[in-house]
């Protein structure tokens, strides 16, 4: 009953606030469409938020084996139809609204037309629309948690394009912006989302409530953690400063907001463990345990409350920093949606900084992941080795310093850096992380699930499993497509796009991480993984390789052409683009040493514990058969030598 009620006063706000009891006179759509809009917004959101929520709780959450699956299978079809529905009437909606022509008008089909295939809202939402017309599809099939959760995957794919149209790309802090917005819907979505599948589903459940409340509750922390983090990020665009943060009212509501959504946090957690004990004492003695879950709901009602009502004071506050360009923006402006940083100097490598929140979350989760993954393994009495943490670490700042720092600042608009981003990302990060050894940590710490659902471990199981990643894990294919990708990437138009559009840019980092993690892993990996050809091959990948990587580094070296030239020509340096260009050539020639003598030494040092390993074990043969094989083995040379035929 709480959710709809949740769900209601959202939309009266959302009328109230939405414009549509004041409309503009001048190009006025009509009622219909003032108040329609915004409803068919909140409808939106709430219906993706309904799906996602569902679709996670079927692919993860939920007892595969328990009625309550298939009702969460149902739920996650049901709200991704009327996610579709409500996409397509806020595409209607916003066409009306944009051109102000009211819904009856005849002209009204060609400006919808004009909207959805001509201005980037109307685009975004319409590219969002098939995608979630493609989850409705994919979501009524749903039979298993690994159908559920592909088409999870997929419910996230329709929010980017959303996501990219709800920050001016001239802005800026766009990349921030829209990052975090996307989060922050996720967030809600797994959060929100997660409690409206669970009180839908909550008739279905029997003895599996306290395992699913439970884990619920691991979900909703993340999403919790998702929305503030993302939250604080967005409204860090609007502050300047420290003097910003302390001098002013929205600075000092920042602060405020974040003090109070971290005793939320506590307080709902602390809400949640004791719920969570008194629903797993009542099932164990047969008791309902309805009370104490219909309580877990009403406090996660009231915490989303909350937060949304500090979120909601936030947004009233106008911010000490204006959010629109300057009258004349500078050419970097213009293409990334950021300020040019000051001309590179070397103190510039601690001082120029471009924070990526999308990428400060991915490494602050897999920090936290693999830091109670060795704390559970101490607990248990396991052993794990203090190096592979230590690299791990190593490799997560190095990411996070490589996506958010000084190359991060540079590397959209100095090709020099850019190629310093590419090298270490590629080359030396997953080194570092697979010296970690992540897959076989999670493993060993994770418990396997006994009730048929799919928890974490369950899901890299599946991955590795995979005949995909078995075929691009494969060290020849994944030699070639770290060597080839260099080719395909810089000399067709994949370079500049990746330059230009956000997507673009955050897919090149994913590539550039991803193919070196599955070369790296080829040669000297510890994780399960691919049939690892013999040393004396790998040390023949490993040259062949990086040859064709030094070759790559002289092909720009002396090159006479710029490559994405229209871009590097124009972001306002004023330097020699094609003399810079050179120098991150040199850098892709002569970086790759050290990550390629690293490498070396560790198939050389795997190779030297390899035989010492089967020398041990010869000789422990040895011992236990009284050498009888080195006797045999004499036998034959002396028969031999003697020219008699055994007996």
């Amino acid at each position: 009953m709480l959710t709809p009620l949740v769900a209601a006063l959202g939309l009266a706000w959302a009328l109230a606030t939405g414009g549509a009891a004041a409309p503009d006179l001048v190009s006025d759509p009509g009622a219909l469409v003032r108040y329609g809009l915004p409803a068919a917004t909140l409808l939106r959101d709430l219906a993706l938020a309904l799906t996602l929520g569902a679709l996670v709780l079927a692919a993860g959450v939920v007892p595969a084996r328990a009625p309550s699956w298939a009702a969460a299978a149902r739920v996650g079809a049901v709200g991704s139809g009327a996610w579709t529905v409500a996409s397509l009437a806020v595409l209607v909606l916003t066409a009306a609204n944009l051109s102000g022509t009211p819904l009856a008008d005849p002209a009204f089909g060609s400006q919808l037309a004009i909207v959805a295939t001509q201005l980037a809202q109307g685009q975004a939402i319409l590219v969002s629309t098939v995608v979630v017309a493609l989850v409705a599809t994919a979501a009524v099939g749903v039979r298993t948690p690994a159908g559920a959760g592909w088409a999870a995957l997929l419910a996230c794919l329709a929010i980017v394009p959303l996501a990219l149209n709800a920050h001016s790309t001239g802005a800026s802090g766009h990349e921030t912006a829209v990052s975090s917005w996307g989060l922050h819907v996720l967030g809600v979505a797994l959060w929100f989302g997660g409690l409206m599948a669970l009180v839908a589903i909550a008739r279905r459940t029997g003895p599996e409530l306290p395992v699913v409340a439970s884990r619920y509750s691991t979900l909703a922390l993340v999403g919790f953690v998702l929305v503030v983090v993302s939250g604080v990020a967005n409204a860090a665009l609007r502050v300047a400063g420290l003097g910003d943060l302390l001098g002013t009212g929205y600075g000092l509501l920042v602060l405020a907001k974040a003090v109070a959504s971290v005793l939320l946090g506590f307080a709902g957690y602390v809400h949640r463990r004791r719920l969570l004990a008194g629903l797993e004492a009542r099932t164990a003695s047969g008791t309902s345990a309805r009370g104490p879950f219909w309580r877990l709901v009403g406090g996660e009602v009231v915490l989303l409350g909350a937060v949304s009502g500090v979120a909601a004071a936030l947004s009233l506050t106008p911010p000490p920093v204006p959010q629109e360009l300057p009258p004349a923006p500078t050419p970097a402006e213009v293409l990334t949606g950021e300020a040019l940083p000051e001309p590179f100097a070397p103190a510039s490598l601690l001082t120029q900084w471009q924070p990526d929140i999308l990428w400060i979350a991915i490494a602050a989760a897999l920090a936290i992941a693999y830091g109670r993954g060795v704390v559970r393994l101490h607990r248990r009495g396991d052993r794990w080795p203090a190096g592979r943490t230590i690299a791990f670490a190593l490799g997560l700042l190095v990411l996070a310093y490589m996506t958010s720092g000084a190359p991060a600042a540079y590397g959209r608009t100095v090709f020099s850096a850019h190629m310093v981003q590419h090298m270490v990302l590629s080359m030396m990060i997953p080194v570092l992380l697979v010296f970690g050894a992540p897959m076989t940590l999670a493993l060993r710490a994770i418990a396997r699930r006994r009730d048929g659902s799919r928890g974490v471990r369950e899901w890299l199981v599946v991955l590795t499993e995979s005949r995909w990643l078995r075929l691009v894990s494969h060290p020849v294919v994944a030699a070639v497509l770290f060597a080839g990708s260099l080719i395909v990437f810089y000399y067709t138009p994949l370079f500049e796009l990746a330059l230009s559009t956000h997507v673009g840019h955050e897919l090149m980092m994913v590539h550039f991480i991803g193919v070196g993690y599955l070369f790296a892993n080829a040669l000297v990996g510890i994780d399960p993984g691919p049939n690892r050809p013999s040393y004396p091959l790998r040390v023949v990948l490993l040259f062949a390789t990086m040859a064709f990587h030094a070759f790559f580094g002289i092909a720009i070296l002396s090159s006479e052409t710029l490559l994405a030239g229209s871009w590097f020509s124009s972001t306002g340096w004023g330097i020699d683009a094609l003399a810079d260009q050179r120098t991150g050539g040199a850098i892709a020639w002569g970086i790759g040493e050290f990550p390629t003598l690293l490498l070396l030494v560790a198939v050389a040092v795997q190779w030297a514990r390899s035989d010492a390993r089967e020398q041990r074990r010869s000789d422990r043969t040895a011992d236990r058969t009284g050498e009888a094989e080195l006797a045999a083995y004499n036998a034959m040379l002396a028969e031999r030598g003697s020219g008699q035929p055994r007996r």
